[in-house]
């Protein structure tokens, strides 16, 4: 039998490692408010609204530039201009989004994706895939230009390749025949 001064350091021990597995599973509020009650000094986490709305300034004020870019030729998400953060954010959830991102799009874009044949980033919410979610120096939000962005994943030989370079040459882009998210037509053509 344990003498009791190791049998109290091996239930503190045990004890101990339970409430760091259980905090391992616990959101980031209820973290902080763990150990605020074992610690004190632990801070207070700042205030979603001021966090946000700091980072917002700081990363402006780093991208002027960028930002001139995006008056003149780019774009901006709405939400985002509008500092609207709670359209799409959720401090309180893991991730800070409203939903997965393969569904976030969709709480307001629900009618992008139309017609019997869909684009399969389009179709599986991969938004992302060619857009980013706050501002672009490019339309719509835009990774890229919207003569290159389609040959970023398709690399494939065009099965009708003397008309895609024909047009291509005329400065025809992928988006003035298809449509980029689906279409009733093959091959999305508008």
């Amino acid at each position: 039998m344990l003498p009791s001064r190791a049998r109290v350091r091996r239930h503190k021990a045990a004890a101990l490692t339970v409430i760091v597995l259980l905090c391992l599973g616990c959101s980031r509020d209820t973290r902080r408010n763990l150990s605020s009650y074992i610690f004190d000094g632990v801070p207070a986490p700042p205030d979603p609204e001021k966090y946000c709305t700091a980072w917002l300034a700081a990363k402006q004020e780093k991208s002027g530039e960028v930002k001139k870019a995006v008056k003149e030729h780019g774009s901006v998400h709405p939400p985002y201009k509008e500092k609207r953060c709670k359209d799409c954010h959720d401090t309180s959830k893991a991730g800070g989004l409203l939903a997965p991102t393969k569904e976030l799009c969709f709480m307001c874009h629900d009618t992008i994706v139309k017609g019997a044949y869909g684009h399969a980033p389009a179709v599986s919410g991969d938004c992302l895939a060619c857009h980013v979610p706050h501002d672009s120096n490019f339309p719509h939000l835009l990774k890229e230009e919207k003569d290159k962005i389609c040959l970023s994943c398709h690399k494939e030989r065009r099965m009708a390749q003397g008309l895609h370079d024909r047009v291509a040459k005329a400065g025809i882009v992928c988006y003035d025949c298809h449509n980029p998210h689906a279409g009733n037509a093959q091959y999305f053509l508008k």
